[in-house]
């Protein structure tokens, strides 16, 4: 057992061997969760944080802890939000994810846009009786990959993250289906448009028979 004396030693290094940010003393400022409101929600945002970008990435727990010179048992609390990580460990692990320290300490929210039926900016032909409505420019040194799809009420079709930087972009034609991000699908009718980041989980659930739909897969 460990005298008096042992146990009122402070910690002097917030960084600790275990990656996280721990320290007996009163200043904590060099770990995650250290502000007076909010530390429980900050953490359990970087753990969704890191396990996203390590899913995204195709890393194992093992080879990501590997990677950022942490313990699996380290990277394994942080997935979990038990830990509270130094400044150091998350500087780490961005750098083996190959992202920016903000993207695990406030990640950047889903750009999810929506235009429906008769919206949009509307060019009319001269000609013939036809419109055309501009629902999405490509950016530069972009590919997009076009699929009819056709669906039937029932069970979601639930999709992986894609690559790193893909957007699907989907214009309903028939029918009805709840599309986009798997926490926050939208409901869309004919003429409907959506697009949505493709590199985190997605869903698109028919609602209506005979759903038809054009989805476009666009990977810069």
């Amino acid at each position: 057992m460990a005298s008096m004396s042992d146990q009122s030693t402070p910690a002097t290094d917030s960084g600790g061997s275990d990656g996280f940010g721990r320290s007996s003393s009163s200043d904590s400022s060099g770990s995650a969760g250290s502000g007076a409101n909010g530390g429980g929600e900050l953490i359990g945002q970087i753990a969704v944080s890191i396990r996203r970008e390590r899913e995204r990435s195709g890393l194992s727990m093992a080879e990501l802890a590997r990677r950022a010179g942490i313990a699996k048992s380290t990277l394994s609390q942080l997935e979990s939000g038990a830990g509270n990580p130094s400044v150091e460990t998350l500087w780490a692990l961005g750098v083996a994810l190959n992202v920016p320290f903000s993207r695990l300490v406030d990640p950047p929210r889903p750009v999810v846009k929506v235009i429906r039926a008769g919206e949009g900016p509307v060019t009319h032909s001269e000609r013939a009786d036809y419109a055309a409505t501009a629902l999405s420019s490509c950016p530069p040194n972009a590919r997009r990959d076009i699929y009819r799809i056709e669906a039937q009420p029932g069970e979601a079709r639930a999709s992986d993250p894609h690559m790193p930087g893909t957007v699907e972009h989907v214009l309903i034609g028939a029918g009805r289906a709840l599309v986009g991000p798997t926490e926050a699908p939208v409901e869309l009718g004919p003429g409907d448009y959506v697009s949505y980041p493709g590199d985190t989980p997605h869903v698109f659930r028919a609602l209506a028979p005979d759903t038809l739909a054009v989805i476009v897969m666009e990977h810069i």
